[in-house]
């Protein structure tokens, strides 16, 4: 993958040392699939996506729209960038030493530090905990790029010096902009958002680092997984306090049951084609996993949307049918739409390539439909399953026909 004949990978090889040389692995290795470790560190990473996600439900369903979504804005982004530079990381140099793994243990302790201080952030716009456990993620990444910068040669080194540099300003930007007021705060924090998405782009000007088509798919897509798993659990407990404390068990089914269905088939449709062959250049893998900041957030806010239709339902939210209805269908119309516009577009044909975004726009049109919305999005959803598999097995049929 790289230009760099000096840099260019090397074949992995389990070696048994503590402590050992930190080298790109190579882009064609075989059998590259993730490892415990980062399974552990994505499960950690969830837990402060559901509390992004809580806070973001109690702001919704007391109509307190926009303090809730810029406050989810920021949190995920930092949730979502620190995870997102670790996955491409490791999928360059994951060497599975003791440093590797210590210094990753320390990037989960820092996101367990953001996700306590996120419900100070959305209550009181108190940034301060949330910013020390970003820090002290991205300053741990800065350790890892020094470890490669010392294992590289040539340009590739350059590179490994050009992320640390990048990141570590970076970190010093964000604890000096907790010195600035807190209401010009919504003026500098998208300044600092910007200088963060800067560093990968500088960094690697010249050269890019190698990383794994297979390994980079299934990172993120157990990601979505894991996320979309947190969206069922966040409606769950929310039907489950509803009914304990309301006995609405009736009105609440059709939450329930649109829910389910909503969750199952983002789930179908994410997975339904594998998508690691579309990611053959730089260009099409980095758009696809910059795109993933609207996978990701929008398929945790309809568990955020999940929890105010349920409080609507027993008449507990501050808002009405129709915007609480809104809280679930905006987020799914997004997640249709980016799984579409992101990888699900590259794989159909035909009438196949419109379902996606036709079924976003019918999403979005359930919301009219006010407390029986969620249930007539999830049966949108499911159709749009089950349109889909039977319009593939006819192409499928169809290409085995021309075949024969």
């Amino acid at each position: 993958m790289t230009s760099d004949p000096a840099a260019a990978p090397r074949p992995h090889h389990v070696d048994p040392r503590p402590v050992r040389r930190m080298v790109p692995r190579s882009r064609n290795e075989p059998h590259r699939v993730a490892t415990p470790l980062e399974l552990f560190f994505d499960l950690c990473f969830v837990v402060a996506v559901g509390q992004a996600g809580r806070e973001l439900a109690h702001d919704l369903a007391a109509g307190h729209y926009g303090d809730g979504l810029r406050g989810y804005v920021f949190a995920f982004f930092a949730i979502w960038w620190a995870w997102m530079n670790f996955t491409w990381f490791a999928s360059a140099y994951d060497c599975d030493d003791v440093p590797y793994r210590v210094t990753t243990l320390v990037q989960i302790a820092g996101v367990l530090v953001l996700a306590a201080g996120v419900p100070r952030m959305f209550a009181e716009q108190d940034l301060v905990l949330s910013v020390v456990g970003y820090v002290v993620m991205r300053l741990a990444m800065v350790t890892q790029w020094l470890r490669a910068a010392a294992g590289e040669e040539g340009q590739a080194r350059g590179v490994a010096l050009r992320y640390a540099a990048g990141i570590t300003l970076c970190q010093l930007a964000w604890v000096a902009m907790l010195l600035v007021p807190h209401d010009a705060r919504a003026y500098v924090i998208p300044i600092g958002i910007v200088a963060e998405l800067s560093v990968p782009v500088v960094a690697e000007l010249r050269l890019r680092t190698s990383w794994h088509p297979h390994h980079i798919a299934e990172r993120y897509g157990l990601f979505t997984l894991i996320v979309l798993g947190e969206t069922v659990a966040a409606a769950t407990v929310a039907v489950q306090s509803a009914v304990d404390e309301h006995e609405g068990l009736t009105r609440l089914l059709p939450v329930a049951g649109g829910g389910l269905l909503i969750c199952f088939s983002a789930w179908w449709i994410y997975f339904a084609r594998p998508v690691h062959d579309h990611l053959r250049t730089n260009r099409q893998a980095f758009s696809w996993g910059y795109g993933h900041y609207l996978v990701f957030g929008s398929a945790a806010a309809i568990g955020s949307g999940l929890e105010v239709a349920v409080e609507s339902a027993v008449h507990k939210a501050h808002v009405s049918e129709t915007v609480a209805t809104a809280t679930v269908t905006v987020p799914t119309a997004i997640y249709l739409f980016t799984v579409w516009l992101l990888h699900s577009r590259h794989t159909k044909s035909g009438v196949e390539q419109a379902m996606l975004p036709a079924a976003s726009v019918a999403v979005l049109a359930c919301t009219a439909a006010g407390g029986s919305g969620v249930l007539v999005a999830g049966l949108v959803t499911a159709a749009t399953v089950a349109a889909g598999v039977v319009l593939h097995a006819r192409s499928d049929a169809r290409a085995a026909a021309g075949a024969a």
